[in-house]
């Protein structure tokens, strides 16, 4: 990240915290309700270690769902770029596992799975699930049909045709894929834990609105925020540098 881009997110995040401030002044709600960023900061302070070790659980939970999604993904849409036959019987079904409200789904996971990362997991992975297979699949369906005629000619195998060919030109799609995942993962994690979970940040947060402790409702919504930024930058800089790898090999 250069200096230039260093000073402007520097600048709008210090904009952000004046007019925070200027709404907690001008609309005078009392703390319980909204406080100022000294508050939050104050109790990222206070209860730094708790929320130290409910940001890890939260990070693994991440981490632990995008792998899981993005393997599920990719594997799928390599399966239906290669079988026609099962991109048109999946479609329907690829479609409807994002019609239906993911939270909905957290209360049943974690009656199925109970409350332990296993259901926080699940939902993460089935929100990173999607935008890797979508992606992925349109970038292998959108192979030039003159590169697959010219391996035909040549005699190349079809398994041949998808990992010499098909794949390493949707790399990019996936890519694009990833980045949205990296992006919806810590959502799903923080869903998971709102609805049965005794720890993470999102447990943090459903604890915290029932003793009306808002302030360390808003620290721990900021630490969230801060690892989801962290998660998105680092998975946007490996992609970018192995696509840049790539295309230079």
């Amino acid at each position: 990240m250069t200096a230039r881009r260093i000073l402007s997110a520097l600048a709008i995040f210090g904009g952000f915290l004046l007019f925070w401030q200027g709404i907690v002044w001008l609309t005078g709600l009392p703390p319980f309700l909204l406080p100022g960023p000294r508050a939050v900061a104050e109790a990222l302070v206070t209860h730094r270690l708790p929320l130290f070790r409910a940001g890890l659980r939260t990070l693994a939970e991440i981490l632990a769902g995008f792998t899981l999604g993005a393997v599920a993904g990719s594997a799928l849409a390599i399966a239906m770029a290669a079988f026609p036959g099962l991109a048109r019987a999946l479609r329907p079904a690829l479609l409807l596992s994002q019609v239906i409200p993911i939270f909905a789904l957290a209360p049943i996971l974690t009656l199925w799975l109970g409350y332990g990362m296993a259901p926080k997991i699940v939902v993460a992975a089935l929100i990173c699930f999607f935008p890797v297979a979508s992606a992925f699949l349109d970038g292998l369906e959108r192979t030039p049909p003159a590169c697959l005629d010219l391996a035909r000619t040549m005699g190349a195998p079809a398994w041949r045709q998808m990992a010499r060919i098909r794949i390493p030109m949707a790399l990019p799609m996936l890519g694009s894929g990833l980045r949205l995942a990296a992006v919806y993962a810590p959502i799903g994690a923080v869903i998971g834990e709102w609805v049965g979970g005794s720890e993470g940040l999102g447990a943090v947060m459903i604890h915290a609105n029932g003793r009306m402790r808002i302030d360390l409702t808003f620290a721990a919504l900021a630490l969230v925020t801060a690892i989801a930024l962290g998660f998105h930058a680092l998975v946007s800089s490996v992609l970018s540098r192995l696509l840049r790898r790539w295309n230079q090999g």
